[in-house]
């Protein structure tokens, strides 16, 4: 009787054990960190923020980071830690935790590698890269015009397989092929089909990967990353972006680089905060180069009245570029002044006679039958193929050229200070 007693009980002490195992090794897989992705938020030189996911809404958020490319620093001494925050996300069924973590003091032109996670031992990402703008990128760019950069835009990736976001990742990858030292990527909105669908989220990160992780992806709200009761929640919680956007106005935001000012717009929501907030930030900016981000476009394949005061502000600023997307074609302006065409097809923008407004087609499956032509449209097509644009900035010129997902460059056009 009393060695089945010690039996019964040796037993229950190992379901315990094994519950206890079982719920630990859920409980750090859970923590784990995915779609991770790195964002400007403050000086570009001196701080970078970056946001990832778990399956656990309650993990802590830990960046860790050393100067220099030797992971194995990361376990020691030298390491610097910055705490973030963790936020619940509901999409769908499922009941994430999205965190977010800003590194600042960070030095000029030094690369730094580092890792994401809740703090603990099995908790953390494999270690990655990025590196900060060099101080002459950053400093007095209003009058710094000698800094020679590229920045990538692509749009509308907008699947739900993982194939279809497969073909989103060709097209990012074709792109750093071909410019690898680009400082930035500008998404122009629709990142999934669902902006409930967790997995397409996910797809889209993988297949990112490791661009996201290393150089900043700033993205526009499209109409697809919206959930009605909630807002642009799917798509603002996954970033950390700059908060200096119109009040309460998800995904409206503004940010420099070099000798660029973008100013990035939600078309979703709050159409006239933003109007006021986009004569303000263009008022307030020193940049002798500004651009505008949106989705539904102004002047594309289609136009979107709705969002016909922010070209008025656009005019009275001069901005010289407007990138957009939602057309799934591809779509080049005249330069425009007033609604009216202010200059030629292949001759270069001068001295602010107009505003090009382009839409770079999808880097997703989805493509739309093209529209008919309208008098603002320089160049206008579809290729049935995933694009994506380069745009190098280099000191009085800024040019934009448009490629293909197999390298195939398909249009060009320059603009001149």
């Amino acid at each position: 009787m009393l060695l089945q007693t010690i039996t019964i009980a040796v037993v229950i002490v190992l379901l315990l054990v094994i519950l206890f195992v079982s719920q630990h090794n859920r409980s750090t897989h859970a923590s784990l960190p995915y779609s991770i992705v790195t964002t400007f938020n403050g000086d570009a030189s001196e701080a970078r923020s970056f946001a990832w996911t778990t399956d656990d809404p309650e993990a802590a958020s830990v960046l860790q980071l050393v100067p220099g490319t030797d992971a194995a620093k990361l376990d020691t001494n030298d390491v610097i830690s910055f705490q973030g925050r963790t936020e619940l996300l509901n999409i769908g069924d499922d009941k994430l935790g999205t965190h977010k973590a800003e590194a600042v003091g960070l030095t000029p032109d030094t690369t730094y590698t580092y890792r994401v996670g809740s703090g603990d031992a099995k908790g953390w990402s494999a270690p990655m890269t990025f590196t900060t703008a060099a101080a002459d990128e950053t400093e007095n760019s209003s009058e710094n015009q000698s800094s020679s950069f590229t920045f990538l835009n692509l749009a509308d990736s907008q699947g739900v397989t993982e194939q279809d976001f497969k073909l989103w990742g060709d097209t990012l990858n074709k792109a750093f092929e071909l410019y690898p030292d680009s400082r930035f990527v500008i998404h122009n909105g629709d990142f999934t089909e669902n902006a409930d669908d967790a997995d397409g989220w996910r797809y889209l990160f993988e297949q990112a990967m490791p661009w996201a992780a290393s150089i900043p992806l700033m993205p526009v709200v499209g109409n697809n990353d919206v959930l009605k009761k909630e807002g642009s929640t799917p798509l603002t919680a996954r970033f950390d972006l700059p908060d200096n956007g119109a009040n309460g106005v998800s995904g409206n935001y503004s940010f420099d680089y070099g000798t660029v000012h973008v100013a990035v717009l939600n078309t979703e929501e709050e159409i006239s905060a933003q109007t006021k907030w986009l004569d303000a930030d263009l008022a307030a900016t020193k940049q002798p180069w500004l651009i505008v981000a949106i989705h539904r476009p102004l002047y594309g394949g289609s136009t979107y009245k709705k969002i016909k005061d922010w070209a008025e502000v656009i005019d009275r600023y001069k901005v010289d570029l407007v990138l957009q997307g939602h057309n799934h074609e591809y779509s080049r302006s005249f330069p425009l002044r007033d609604g009216k065409v202010t200059g030629s097809a292949d001759q270069a923008v001068t001295n602010h006679s107009g505003t090009v407004y382009v839409v770079t087609n999808t880097a997703g499956p989805k493509f739309n039958e093209k529209k008919e032509d309208q008098f603002y449209h320089a160049v206008h097509f579809q290729n049935n193929k995933q694009m994506f644009a380069a745009i190098t900035v280099e000191g009085d010129s800024l040019t934009y050229t448009a490629y293909t997902s197999d390298g195939e460059q398909v249009d060009s056009f320059t603009v001149e200070h």
